[in-house]
């Protein structure tokens, strides 16, 4: 171990002392700069703490180091695009000018100043320094802030679009009577301020300097832009009357019905028509169904019943043979009768403007065309021959009036024979003569003496076809007339009696009972004085047996009746009736099936009354008051 005396002076260090005097005298000069800087930059806030920092522009305006007011003043005195720039607006030859101002443009002064104001002037200090240096040393170009007021450029726009727009105005269409009048529709016209605020944004934003603008205008089309055809139309409906015709089934004139223009102008209608693209139109229409209460009125008196063919059957060939055509029924077609009225009314034809009634119709049952084989006829199943000898003049007339009436006649399967509806009213009209008929037990003067003829005729040849009675009346008394070729009993009364009077109708009547039709032919032989009835159908297979006539009760003739006639001479007479005896008369038919079995029997029993001769004598006769027997 080394070990030193304490009395022995240790060895002294060489050090320089500039060694630390240097770097004290550096860090007291940075402490020394430091707050030289501190103070500058003090005094640099102070002195700008209300004013905008050097090297600050607004646009091309120096506003550095000026206050508020200095800056508001200057900006205010530069900026002239509000007064400068001004923008035309042309439609053709006329125009309409603006400033920018005029259309809300305008400089906001103290938003400006703000902004250049508030340059380098941020809270944070360390970065507030960095902005102020940069400032400084670099300047800072502030953006003016311009307003633009949208709603003022609208407003100038609204103001030219008062001088411009036009509304579109409608055609019109007025019927007064015979007076049509019709005024074409025009277009408008509309400023489209939507788009012109476009156009004007775009240009104010660029800061265009001015420039004529285009004014956008639409064209409002009218909703209606033409009544000219219908105008034409109506005119056309009042122009002439129009007539409706019509011909009776005979083709002679009916009518003619006119409707007049004053009648037709003030049943005219005006309906709007919509149109796909969303215009309308009108169109003259005509209440036609004014006329239809008429027409409806009319109409009853237009009918005509189907008549049908009359026809005879030709044994060789076995086919039906028209003799008299039928005709169609028709009834008023009251709607298609309006539809062509319609069409007549708006005609400009004049030929056109005679209108044809329509008219629905109905084919006959039995028309020319229909066929033997169609309706089940054959073969002739029945006949029946009874004579008029000794008749009158006018009963022979009667006879073959009414037999006409019947000739060519189809009965259906299942259709009731009536004598009385089938023959027709027997009247004078009609081309019956008067005579004498038999109306109970009594022989009175009366229209259609001889009609029984017919009646029984059919009788007979219905009694031996087999077909069933529905109504059967014999006469009071027996009548010679009907007596020969088949006796007695095997007559049919009829009588068309009058229900004013408290008449009552006798009428004959059968029903044909089976799956044919049947065929009614009538023949007159005046040769012989007969009338004959001929039946054809088809023959289901049954077999008719007469027995009788079962007399009884025989009771004598009454006494004879001499009646005045004036075309009788003196001296001369006329018998009317010839004395008959009473009796009680039973006729029975059976009805055989194809086997000969009874299907049916029927009774046909008459209680006839006692007849006297009448005889038709001259007024100054004797006899006349004094009864004979």
């Amino acid at each position: 171990m080394t070990s030193y005396p304490f009395n022995k002076t240790p060895p002294q260090s060489r050090l320089n002392p500039w060694l630390i005097r240097l770097p004290v005298l550096f860090i007291t000069g940075c402490v020394l700069l430091v707050l030289l800087l501190v103070i500058f930059v003090g005094i640099v806030q102070m002195q700008f703490a209300s004013k905008i920092l050097p090297s600050v522009w607004v646009g091309r305006v120096n506003v550095g180091s000026m206050t508020r007011n200095d800056a508001a003043t200057a900006l205010t005195q530069a900026f002239s695009y509000d007064k400068d720039a001004i923008f035309t607006f042309r439609d053709g030859d006329k125009f309409w000018q603006f400033t920018a101002g005029d259309l809300g443009v305008s400089l906001d002064v103290d938003a400006t100043v703000d902004e250049a104001i508030a340059a380098g002037h941020d809270s944070n200090v360390i970065f507030n320094l960095v902005e102020q240096a940069s400032i400084w040393f670099n300047g800072r170009n502030i953006s003016p802030i311009i307003r633009y007021d949208q709603n003022v450029a609208a407003a100038r726009l609204l103001e030219i679009a008062h001088e411009i727009n036009r509304p579109a105005v409608d055609a019109t269409l007025d019927i007064n009577g015979l007076f049509v009048t019709a005024t074409p529709g025009s277009s408008g016209r509309v400023v489209d301020v939507p788009a012109m605020l476009t156009q004007l944004d775009t240009a104010i934003l660029r800061m265009d300097t001015g420039g004529e603008i285009p004014l956008t205008i639409k064209e409002s089309l009218p909703l209606v832009w033409d009544t000219e055809a219908a105008a034409a139309k109506a005119r056309a409906a009042i122009s002439t009357s129009v007539t409706l015709v019509a011909d009776n089934p005979d083709g002679a004139p009916l009518g003619p019905w006119t409707a007049t223009p004053d009648q037709i102008a003030a049943l005219l209608t005006v309906e709007p028509v919509y149109n796909p693209d969303g215009t309308m139109t009108y169109d003259v229409g005509i209440n036609v169904n004014a006329f239809r209460s008429f027409l409806e009125n009319l109409a009853p008196g237009l009918i005509t019943q189907p008549q049908n063919a009359r026809f005879h059957f030709n044994d060789d060939t076995r086919q039906l043979e028209v003799f008299e055509p039928g005709a169609n029924g028709r009834s008023l077609n009251v709607d298609q009768t309006l539809t062509r009225l319609e069409t007549a009314i708006f005609s400009t034809d004049v030929n056109a403007r005679q209108v044809s009634m329509a008219f629905n119709y109905t084919l006959s049952p039995y028309h020319e065309g229909i066929t033997a084989a169609e309706l089940g006829i054959t073969e002739m199943v029945s006949q029946a021959t009874t004579f008029y000898v000794g008749s009158t003049q006018n009963r022979i007339n009667n006879v073959i009036e009414a037999a006409q009436r019947f000739d060519g006649l189809i009965i259906a399967p299942g259709e009731e024979f009536s004598f009385n509806t089938l023959l027709g009213n027997i009247s004078p009209e009609e081309g019956f003569a008067e005579g004498f008929v038999i109306y109970g037990d009594r022989t009175i003067k009366g229209v259609g003496g001889g009609v029984c003829q017919v009646s029984t005729t059919v009788f007979q040849a219905a009694f031996y076809a087999g077909y069933p009675m529905t109504e059967w009346h014999s006469h009071g008394y027996r009548v010679g007339y009907y007596e020969k070729g088949e006796g007695m009993g095997m007559d049919a009364a009829i009588y068309q009696g009058d229900p004013a009077l408290g008449e009552a109708s006798l009428d004959y009547k059968f029903i044909n009972d089976t799956s044919y039709h049947l065929l009614i032919e009538t023949s007159i032989f005046p040769a012989d004085q007969s009338v004959q009835f001929r039946f054809y159908s088809t023959n289901p297979g049954r077999q008719v047996v007469k027995q009788g006539p079962t007399v009884s009760n025989v009771l004598a003739p009454r006494e004879t009746t001499y009646v005045g006639n004036e075309d009788i001479g003196l001296g001369q007479e006329r018998w009317v009736d010839w004395p008959a005896e009473g009796a009680y008369v039973v006729v029975t038919r059976e009805i055989l099936d194809a086997n000969g079995q009874v299907i049916r029997r029927d009774d046909f029993k008459r209680q006839y009354s006692p007849w006297g001769a009448v005889i038709q004598v001259n007024p100054a006769d004797s006899r006349l008051s004094q009864p004979t027997t």
